[in-house]
């Protein structure tokens, strides 16, 4: 028994001799491993690099790195009192994984010149807790220069090397100051980050809770705050590798669109400026499909471009190849879908309410706006633009950049290009100081078929309701006729095709409610492409190989006949079946001058006579060349010898009830 107990004892020393001489060796190897990983970062060039204490408990397979400081050219510093990694495992000779790592007080600065700005930022993490972490040994990517989107890849290029469960940051406070010459610096505070599934850059969800921030903002050389907070942040499916190649000058030439966000929504967005009294609260978004092109997203090459000294102004030159690279910009930016929620702004003068922005395949609308006026309440059902381009919209202003230049029709017309029509719905608005509303049901206008910078394709559509004005002379007999209000109704479309070069204008209608509505349709033939120029000379040069084509007129008489018979008889002061026989007597005699022997004319004329005698008649003339007949000369002869230029119609007149 004592010779086994003895054994015993021996077995357990030389066990825990090697247990402690193994624990030692490991340590010693962690201690090493770390020395390494630090030394990389130092060998980059005016980087420092350091450490405290570094423990590795075996057991626990736990190991811990106290007091990290990293350093760069005095711009870029990141301190971290401890990180506490458990569960370690070497997984071969570049990779490592840990059931958990925390990350115990981080902070990174940054200091540097921001185009003109002295950039100075700060985050602050009390605590970063990682679960099933598997990454590099060793740091990947040193930044090649000081800049910040050399440190924005730096870190990108970890991310993407890296996977994990879950990734919690309770608190994340972050301070910027953009320099003396900025406009604002303050603070944001970032509460209940979090990341789901992180896997090589990629990332299922994130989250954040609340973010509150505070800014100081110069008004009118006075000191202002602006504070306010954000609610719910949700991001879905995020691509680090997406970011990553944006911001790589080797990518310079890559067209593809790489999507960097599926999702992004926000509960509630609340912003308030105390000394102004103006409260802002949006409540919602959502954005679906958000995606980058490398080729034309290049944030430092605009970076770059600006100016040092904000106290000199751009040169024309500046400006214009900012304004070009910003359409870049935007052009490398693709929105799937967007929208908004309600949009509350309330100031000293009253509050504006919108119910919702939206965009999708290229139109903005606004929908549901309710803003006051001088005049009193206005609301807007929507008011839409269509196939919108920021990129056009930078490039159209970047040649107006100098201002000592008068711009030329081509730049001006340039606008067409920025989008393809408007839109405006529901709306009710004060006329004028009375109490009577202005009532737009629908005022459109669109565009298209560019050639250069004008439209060969347009409409123009109106639906509205408005109050007759008592100080307008003109609207003198309807006032006395009792209408108070005037409904109009136009819809108007142009077209030209290049393959025949037809140009037709239909339809073209124009209804004045109870008074009268008049539709014409004309067709020109052997328009030339050329005819659509900013050039004056050449338009008008083009312009005579132009012919007409069929034209055809109707008239419809819903009381505008009486309203003229009414006028007519207080002028004169006869009974109104005397003014009307007047009229139409006038007609005949002027008519039978202009008709001459065209029988066709002088039956049109009748037309026009019968067209006035009775009330609510419709009446309709029809004009079909006989042969070829230009245009420009058609003109002419209208002012010289009517009756000359009409004989070259075939004339077909009619009226009817």
């Amino acid at each position: 028994m004592k010779r086994i107990l003895i054994g015993l004892i021996a077995v357990v020393v030389i066990a825990a001799g090697g247990w402690f001489g193994f624990n030692a060796y490991v340590q010693h190897r962690a201690t090493a491993e770390v020395d390494a990983a630090f030394e990389q970062l130092r060998a980059g060039g005016g980087n420092k690099a350091s450490h405290g204490k570094v423990a590795f408990d075996l057991a626990t397979r736990t190991l811990s790195i106290a007091d990290i400081v990293v350093e760069r050219a005095a711009q870029t510093s990141v301190k971290i009192s401890g990180i506490k990694a458990t569960g370690v495992r070497q997984i071969d000779d570049d990779r490592v994984s840990a059931d958990s790592i925390e990350v115990s007080d981080l902070q990174f600065a940054y200091e540097g010149a921001a185009g003109a700005a002295n950039l100075k930022a700060a985050y602050k993490v009390p605590q970063i807790i990682v679960r099933d972490f598997t990454g590099p040994i060793r740091t990947q990517g040193v930044p090649a220069s000081d800049s910040l989107i050399e440190v924005y890849r730096f870190v990108l290029n970890q991310v993407v090397a890296v996977t994990a469960s879950s990734v919690v940051a309770p608190t994340v406070m972050i301070s910027v100051n953009p320099g003396s010459n900025a406009p604002a610096s303050g603070d944001i505070t970032y509460s209940g980050l979090a990341i789901e599934k992180m896997n090589r850059g990629k990332i299922d969800a994130a989250k954040m809770d609340r973010a509150a921030f505070s800014f100081n903002v110069a008004q009118a050389n006075r000191p202002d705050k602006l504070t306010g907070e954000i609610t719910n942040l949700i991001v879905n499916e995020f691509d680090a590798t997406a970011v990553a190649a944006v911001l790589d000058p080797e990518k310079a030439n890559d067209d593809s669109f790489r999507r960097v966000y599926k999702q992004v929504s926000m509960g509630t967005y609340a912003a308030v400026n105390s000394a102004l009294g103006v409260r802002a609260q949006v409540d919602g978004l959502n954005v679906d499909d958000i995606a980058f092109q490398p080729s034309k997203f290049r944030l430092a090459e605009i970076i770059a471009l600006l100016p040092k000294d904000q106290s000199t102004p751009p040169t024309p030159a500046q400006s214009r190849e900012m304004l070009e690279k910003l359409a870049g910009i935007y052009e490398g930016v693709r929105v799937g879908k967007a929208e908004i929620g309600t949009l509350a702004v309330t100031t000293p003068q009253g509050a504006t309410k919108l119910r919702a922005i939206k965009y999708d395949q290229s139109e903005i609308a606004l929908e549901g706006l309710d803003t006051p006026s001088p005049q009193g309440q206005v609301r807007i059902e929507r008011f839409a633009l269509k196939s919108f381009s920021t990129g056009n919209l930078m490039r159209w202003a970047a040649q107006f950049a100098n201002l000592t230049q008068t711009p030329t029709p081509d730049q001006v017309l340039g606008l067409f290009r920025v989008l393809e029509g408007a839109e405006i719905k529901g709306v009710v608005a004060p006329y004028k100081t009375t109490n009577k509303l202005v009532n737009i049901d629908t005022l459109s206008l669109t565009w298209g078929q560019l050639i250069g910078p004008v439209p060969s394709k347009a409409s123009f559509v109106a639906k509205m309701v408005v109050p007759t004005d008592p100080t307008n002379p003109a609207l003198t007999p309807l006032i006395a006729a009792g209408i108070d209000k005037l409904a109009l109704n136009v819809d108007l479309g142009a077209a030209w095709t290049e393959s025949s070069g037809a140009f037709v204008l239909a339809p073209a209608t124009i209804d004045l409610g109870n008074i009268l509505k008049a539709q014409v349709r004309v067709a020109l033939a052997n328009v030339p492409r050329e005819v659509f120029s900013t050039d004056p000379a050449q338009a008008m040069q083009q312009a005579t190989r132009i012919e007409a084509g069929a034209i055809e007129l109707s008239l419809r008489d819903a009381g505008g006949v009486d309203l003229a018979v009414a006028q007519f008889a207080r002028g004169q002061s006869v009974s109104r079946d005397a003014a009307r026989g007047t009229i139409a007597e006038m007609i005949r005699t002027n008519g039978a001058e202009i008709a001459g022997a065209n029988a066709e004319v002088a039956a049109a004329v009748e037309a026009i006579a019968r067209f006035v005698e009775t009330s609510g008649q419709t009446l309709v003339i029809k004009l079909t060349p006989r042969g070829k007949v230009g245009v420009m000369q058609l003109m002419d002869a209208l002012n010289v010898e009517p009756a000359t230029a009409l004989a070259q119609f075939r004339i077909e007149a009619s009226t009817g009830l």
